[in-house]
């Protein structure tokens, strides 16, 4: 029975499967390894400074991601920045709605009291950024080392960007 639990959860990782149950899982396995010292999340470098930044400028920064709300956590409060948990207004995850459907874009805004016009959601995931187009929240595509390629088509039609610090602050004027 073990090994064919081990199986399932081994087959939905390689599938990449974003469901809940699989990602909460994952969220145990990985408070086990962070709370005993044995792990630190690690961000590209650009991160932190832009979101201090951001904070500093009293913009608010909320995560929503497929991993759970656990998982996110233990991230940002054992990373190799130290505690950055302070830096995240609120967490979402996939119990909100799937990244690839509008309406959970919707009931985020709803969420935190926002129109969605008033939000920017950073992904690598054309899906998802076509899913939160439609609910009318501004997008950039982050192009990474080891995210998925992207089309010529995706290229031109989206606003993409290779560090946090080509996004800029407002103005206050």
């Amino acid at each position: 029975m073990i090994q064919a639990v081990v199986d399932n959860v081994c087959w939905q990782m390689s599938l990449d499967r974003k469901t809940t149950a699989l990602k909460q899982l994952q969220g145990h396995i990985w408070r086990a390894a962070f709370t005993a010292g044995r792990r630190k999340a690690e961000f590209f470098a650009d991160v932190v400074p832009a979101v201090r930044k951001w904070r500093e400028a009293g913009m608010k920064v909320y995560i929503y991601s497929s991993g759970s709300v656990e998982a996110q956590k233990l991230l940002f409060g054992h990373s190799t920045e130290g505690d950055i948990l302070e830096l995240v207004d609120g967490h979402f995850d996939t119990k909100i709605g799937r990244k690839v459907e509008s309406e959970s874009y919707r009931k985020i805004a709803d969420s935190i009291g926002c129109s969605t016009n008033n939000i920017l959601f950073l992904t690598d995931v054309t899906r998802e950024a076509s899913a939160a187009e439609e609910a009318d929240v501004h997008v950039a595509v982050v192009v990474r080392p080891g995210n998925a390629g992207l089309t010529d088509d995706e290229k031109t039609y989206y606003n993409l960007i290779i560090s946090f610090s080509e996004l800029y602050l407002p103005s206050s004027t």
